[in-house]
């Protein structure tokens, strides 16, 4: 191979912060995952790509992202003559278009968006060695490429002619997900970019939390105006608004909370269950509400019209309320809950059949007696009311002129509606538009899921599900009593039921769960593998479940869906557990998906979260959904949203999990409690007092056997020591070359140990608060475990929370050694102890109680880098040495500090989240060191 002249200085420029340089690249012991290194999830280009082809259907580059590396590749290639171009393009191609992976995360090393990146991917053993034998002295070119020429100079020269130190530099230990052995793993690539399922077929999905401390969420809207705000009713009475960006108006939309009949019993039914905006907001400025109130002692619901307010387009006039119209209702439960507006402009009503048991009212019941409104689905027209009365029947209506049938009637036979919606339609055919899907709640065995026609009857209470409830009712015997989950796979005419009768498309028995809460058919843009997937959830097991129709056949096919494990949700953001009692579903105005849910069903307990579901394993290209939302006029505050759950370490998920997330408030640090509360029964209350709103922030409820969850427990690793060479190691040695002229060595306080120059903590930074104390009745994570060899055993690194408030105490004694030139050292004061002298590079030591001591590797970022280096007066870290790569201490010298966690602006190392000092469970092998520019 020949190569024409070029610069053959093998250098880097400072690196950005993001990009920061791993000591030893380990194999990661966990399930590999799709990971683009924007910490997002891969997508499929909106364009075929021309260079990095073979990622065209499905990787982590856009077109653009194609064109910049195709330019890189040429770039290089211009230093080669044909001969070099022929032997050495396709390895400089392969290693550049790594980024195009869709495990391109894996491969640099990026999984974790706290931990340092690798700049170039992890080669294979095999790989890697035939490279070096081709190719070898293009490495310098691939790294000028990348980083630039003006740090670590000359620092591939000295690897280049080394087999074992080239492929120590650039080989990733793990040969299953190494290049290119990653491309041709079968288990992988099985199912590549389709959503995640686990052994038992439950598919992996993932949260988002967006809003918190609510009481008992039962609604979420969005007025489909462009501002994509979205708005949230509380059972008390109380309706929010949300702007896009997360933050929650101060003054409320609506307040009914003087109006509204409920209780803080855990499981009431009745309260504030519903808003609809009309669907033509912008223009028309009207809401309508369904609630519970009581007038002389009788308990109603009512459907009631509110304007909007002439001065404020974030609330409601309060005076312009216009009842709509009035039930009594018989019982406490059963009350329904739902308002909708469908595709033709009409507003949808769904009322439950009274309430009690087995709906017992008259011969029939309520729910196929046509002369009540009770146990149906109402359909009215209320545009065009201002004049006349509050609504007007549409002239299509099933049943109008039928004697002794309300007119309002457009289906019946149901039990108790809890949450519908309305598919919006595939985004590019529109197949499925204006199809209205329910949740009705079951009686004794079954719960189901129904479409809703026109003039259907739903069977209430001659069938539950679809078995038989009223046998007198129930006179076709081919129904039969049905046991399992059930879809809609027996066609009407072998059933030979009325015309109008109609049977559920799905039906579950109480084993999976005893209040189904109905859902969405998901129709927004962020993640197409869900397109087409209706998911709903049951109330009382906590569980997420999906439908899917075949398209061929018609029928629903049942998928559960359980959060993600080990590093499925590892994603910025993301959070792999929820509160059980889930209460309602949403979508926003683009069409993502929301599900509503509390740890406390009370209405007074500030235990809801609203949760958004996110697919891990694609998303839309970029640019594709993106929106702008239209600018809002606000009068009062902004209270700006903090989340407060935590994505869960190798947390076992299951489908009804208690929430079992630490506490993350916005500063000031505040002490949180986690109390465990007996599974409340739902739909049928009781008199016990609800718990109050403190207690009830975060609770850990209990499921089936056991409510407590265990910290888990990663093996310890046994202590190797540090190799010789590697991918910091090469580069620390030649790098020293460029400054041993300028740096001299220092006396030794140890032997083998020279004494660096001194930084002392800066005072100019901002002291960190006292560490929360946290009570729990069950081990919590608090920290993450370390992403490659996990050593710590979770829930113990903490032990003396209050440890830290001797930080900035003056010490006695030792406390008060002294340094060079008579200069007192301070307790948080660091330096840099380097083989070769040089005062920007070296081991991190730190002084704290009269000595020096190491500092672990252990969650050791570039935030804590910065940190050291602030300290010793350079801007910034340029990169984190893991392993011992900058040298490991003699055993005279004691560990201090272990799993420091910094945000960047602390004064030192004591002033960031970590272990007790001196308590540890690492070797030297782990010392941490940097470099700092």
């Amino acid at each position: 191979m020949t190569r024409k002249t070029f610069n053959l200085r093998r250098s880097f420029r400072p690196l950005a912060l993001s990009i920061v340089l791993v000591v030893v690249l380990q194999p990661w012991r966990g399930s590999c995952h799709p990971q683009c290194l924007d910490y997002k999830p891969p997508f499929e280009p909106r364009e075929p790509l021309v260079f990095c082809k073979e990622y065209s259907k499905f990787g982590c580059c856009d077109l653009d992202k194609d064109n910049e590396i195709s330019s890189r590749f040429y770039s290089i290639m211009d230093h080669f003559d044909h001969s070099g171009f022929f032997t050495c393009g396709k390895y400089i191609r392969s290693i550049l278009c790594q980024e195009c992976s869709p495990y391109a995360a894996h491969l640099f090393d990026a999984e974790d968006a706290n931990t340092p990146m690798r700049i170039l991917p992890g080669l294979c053993g095999s790989y890697c060695t035939d490279y070096w034998h081709q190719c070898r002295y293009t490495l310098s070119l691939l790294l000028e490429s990348l980083v630039g020429p003006q740090h670590l100079a000359n620092f591939t020269a000295s690897i280049e002619e080394d087999q074992r130190r080239f492929c120590d530099f650039l080989e990733l230990k793990d040969k299953q997900y190494c290049y290119p052995n990653v491309l041709t793993n079968t288990e992988l690539n099985a199912n590549l970019g389709s959503v995640r399922a686990d052994p038992e077929g439950c598919l992996e999905l993932c949260l988002q939390e967006v809003a918190n401390g609510l009481r008992n969420p039962v609604a979420m809207i969005h007025a489909d105006d462009g501002t994509h705000r979205f708005f949230v009713a509380e059972q008390l009475g109380y309706v929010w608004v949300y702007l896009a960006n997360g933050s929650r108006i101060d003054r409320p939309f609506l307040n009914l909370t003087q109006a509204v009949l409920t209780s803080p019993w855990t499981g009431d039914e009745r309260g504030f269950l519903c808003i609809a905006l009309h669907p033509r907001f912008t223009e028309v400025r009207k809401a309508y509400v369904y609630y519970s109130i009581s007038v002389k002692k009788e308990e109603r619901i009512r459907i009631s019209e509110f304007t909007l307010s002439t001065h404020d387009d974030n609330q409601l006039d309060h005076s312009s309320e216009r009842t709509i119209i009035e039930v009594a209702e018989p019982a406490s439960n059963h009350n329904g809950g739902q308002l909708l507006f469908g595709h033709d402009g009409y507003l949808y009503i769904f009322i439950g059949d009274g309430g009690r048991a087995g709906d017992p009212f008259g011969k029939f019941g309520n729910a196929q007696n046509k002369s009540v409104l009770l146990g149906k689905v109402l359909r009215v027209d209320v545009n065009n009311n201002d004049d006349g009365a509050p609504y007007s029947i549409p002239s299509d209506n099933p049943f109008l002129g039928e004697t002794e049938t309300r007119p309002e009637i457009y289906a019946y036979g149901v039990r108790n509606m809890w949450r519908c919606s309305i598919d919006r339609g595939d985004l590019a055919t529109g197949l499925g538009r204006g199809r209205m899907f329910c949740g009705d709640v079951g009686q004794n065995k079954y719960e189901e899921v129904d479409l809703i026609v026109k003039g259907g009857n739903y069977g209430w209470r001659a069938k539950e599900g679809f078995s038989c409830y009223d046998r007198k009712l129930c006179q076709n015997s081919s129904l039969g009593e049905c046991h399992g989950v059930l879809s809609l796979s027996l066609r009407y005419k072998s059933l030979a039921l009325p015309p109008d009768d109609v049977l559920p498309i799905f039906a579950y028995p109480h084993k999976l769960g005893k209040s189904v809460t109905g859902g969405y058919i998901y129709r927004g843009c962020q993640m197409p593998n869900l397109n087409g997937l209706y998911i709903f959830g049951d109330f009382m097991s906590g569980r997420l479940m999906s439908l899917k129709e075949d398209a061929t056949t018609g029928e629903w096919q049942y998928n559960e869906i359980c959060m993600g494990r080990d590093q499925t949700c590892r994603f910025p953001k993301l959070i792999n557990s929820y509160y059980r009692y889930i209460i309602s579903f949403a979508e926003d105005e683009a069409g993502e998906l929301y599900f509503l849910a509390t740890g406390a069903p009370s209405a007074k307990a500030r235990a809801g979260v609203i949760y958004k579901i996110v697919d891990p394993s694609r998303r839309a290209p970029p640019g594709k959904c993106s929106v702008k939302p239209s600018p809002v006029k606000i009068k009062g505050k902004l209270i700006h949203f903090y989340p407060k759950e935590e994505y869960i370490i190798n947390k076992k998920p299951t489908t009804t999990p208690a929430p079992t997330t630490a506490t993350r408030k916005p500063p000031p640090p505040t002490k949180t409690t986690r109390k465990a509360t007996p599974s409340p029964a739902v739909k049928n209350p009781t008199k016990k007092p609800p718990p109050t709103a403190a207690t009830a922030t975060r609770k850990t409820t209990q499921t089936r056997k056991s409510a407590t969850v265990k910290a888990p427990t990663i093996k310890t690793a046994a202590a190797t020591p540090a190799p010789t060479t590697g991918y910091y190691t090469a580069a620390m040695t030649a790098g020293s070359s460029r400054h041993a002229l300028i740096a001299t060595p220092a006396s030794s306080r140890r032997q083998g140990n020279p004494t660096p120059p001194l930084a002392t903590a800066n005072p100019s930074f901002p002291k960190q608060a006292q560490p929360r104390a946290i009570t729990t009745s069950s081990p919590l994570v608090t920290a993450y475990p370390k992403t490659h060899d996990a050593k710590v055993r979770l829930g113990e690194k903490l032990e003396n929370t209050g440890e830290a408030n001797q930080v900035n105490k003056r010490q006695r004694g030792r406390g008060r050694k002294r340094g060079r030139g008579g200069r007192r050292i301070h307790a948080g004061s660091v330096r840099l102890v380097s083989a070769d002298g040089l005062s920007d590079r070296g081991r991190v030591e730190i002084f704290i109680r009269g000595e020096w001591g190491t500092v672990c590797d252990d969650l050791f970022t570039s935030k804590a880098g910065t940190v050291v280096c602030r300290q010793l007066g350079f801007t910034t870290a340029l990169a984190v040495m893991k392993r011992a790569a900058l040298g490991e201490a003699d055993s005279t010298v004691r560990i201090l500090l272990d799993d420091v966690e910094c945000e960047g602006s602390e004064g030192s190392l004591l002033e960031c989240k970590r272990s007790k000092v001196g308590k540890h469970n690492c070797a030297h092998s782990e010392d941490v060191g940097v470099i700092c520019g």
